[in-house]
Formats: C-alpha cells, sequence, structure tokens
C-alpha cells in the first residue's frame, strides 16, 4: 500500500492518482516557497525605514518580477496539461463499463460480458454492518491491472462519478456520453459519491468499487 501524508488526498490505487498526488506536492512545494519569499519581503519592507529614490522606479526590478514569475507558472503548467492528456488517453481498454446515474442511484453495464446490469443503492442506515453513508447493495467488480473504459451518462440532472483514489472525477449528463480510462493498481475497496449537487438525496447516492484478480472476475461474472 502506498504511504501518502498528505492531508487532503487519498491514498492512491492507479497511476493516474499516482501522478496527480506527485504534481500535488510539487506544486505546493512552489506555492511555499512564494509565500515565503514574499512573506519576507512584506516584513523587511515593515520593518525597514531607510528611504531609497532607485526604489521608485527600477525597470531592472520590474523586469525581474515580471520574468521569473513567468518561470514558476511555466513550472506548474507543463505537468498540468500532460496530465490532462493523460486523463483522455485510450489505451486499448480490455473491459467496458457503462454507469449511469439517476436520481438518486446508480446503474451499471458490463456490456462486454452478457449484458449484465443491475442498480446500486447505499445501504440502509440501520445496516451496522456497512459503512455509513458510503456502503451500496451492489458493488462494482473490476479486476486490477487492467485497462478500463468507462462510459456515462444520466437519465434525468447532472450527476458525477467520483473516486477519489483513483482520481477519477467525471460529469454524468443527460443526453451525453463521457468517456473516463483508468487502470487499478491492486485489490481492495475504493469508495466515491455523487460530486454534483444533483437533488435532495444528491448525499445519498455512493460509490464502492471492489477490485480483485482476474481469475476472481471471471467467476463473479458467470454467477450471473
Amino acid at each position: 500500500m502506498p504511504t501518502w501524508s498528505n492531508l487532503n488526498l487519498q491514498n492512491s490505487n492507479s497511476p493516474l492518482m499516482e501522478q496527480l498526488i506527485f504534481f500535488h506536492d510539487n506544486t505546493m512545494l512552489i506555492v511555499s516557497m512564494i509565500t515565503t519569499f514574499v512573506l519576507f519581503m512584506m516584513l523587511s519592507l515593515i520593518y525597514n525605514k531607510t528611504l531609497s529614490s532607485n526604489i521608485i522606479e527600477n525597470q531592472s526590478i520590474e523586469l525581474l518580477w515580471t520574468i521569473i514569475p513567468s518561470f514558476f507558472l511555466i513550472a506548474i503548467a507543463l505537468p498540468s496539461l500532460h496530465l490532462l492528456y493523460l486523463m483522455d488517453e485510450t489505451n486499448k481498454p480490455l473491459l467496458t463499463l457503462k454507469i449511469i446515474g439517476h436520481q438518486w442511484y446508480w446503474s451499471y453495464e458490463y456490456s462486454d460480458f452478457k449484458n449484465i446490469e443491475f442498480d446500486s443503492y447505499m445501504t440502509p442506515l440501520t445496516d451496522s454492518k456497512s459503512f455509513r453513508l458510503l456502503d451500496v447493495d451492489n458493488r462494482i467488480i473490476l479486476p486490477y491491472n487492467t485497462q478500463i473504459r468507462s462510459l456515462m451518462t444520466s437519465s434525468d440532472t447532472i450527476h458525477a462519478w467520483t473516486i477519489p483514489s483513483l482520481g477519477i472525477k467525471n460529469d454524468a449528463i443527460p443526453g451525453r456520453l463521457n468517456q473516463a480510462n483508468f487502470s487499478i493498481n491492486h485489490s481492495g475497496i475504493s469508495f466515491g459519491q455523487c460530486s454534483e449537487i444533483c437533488g435532495t438525496n444528491h448525499s445519498f447516492m455512493p460509490i464502492v468499487v471492489e477490485t480483485v484478480h482476474f481469475k476472481t472476475f471471471l467467476k463473479w461474472i458467470n454467477l450471473f
């Protein structure tokens, strides 16, 4: 298991999420350096009582504080654009998962295997054996180390299919088909929720992905 020590990001379970965490850490380092430098300069100006006529108009300083921030912006923008292209890249998916958002549950279809379809509802709050507000009655079963393509849409209003540990957040929009590609590193359970305010029960349509070995996945498929 990865041992990331981030305050606001979940442990990664996909190559994409690992890259997002790496980008986040590097960006926060740059932002911290800029913030510290600006704070130092502000304190220096507050406690420095000397005056200099060269500071009133100095084109060299103006040129520097225009060019140097540009390099920082480029250092942030280039890896950000690279990640955006990685999110949209399709790398010969072996499995297609169709996702439909409803008010207020999710429907899934494995069109590659006998057109398997099922609905996924949040488990009742009285069920003490499940995670409160996070577990569902029918989990998504997916194999790890497999390239997966997800196709998303909605039957009523805009939803957002989001699993933070996989680095996925994609809108499900009525009349439109959105695509997301991902691969999962290892077995386990990943939790997610709808991230688009879609109505009164918006907070009661969680997402659960259970990742298993490919042979176990085929056995589960054969149960239908």
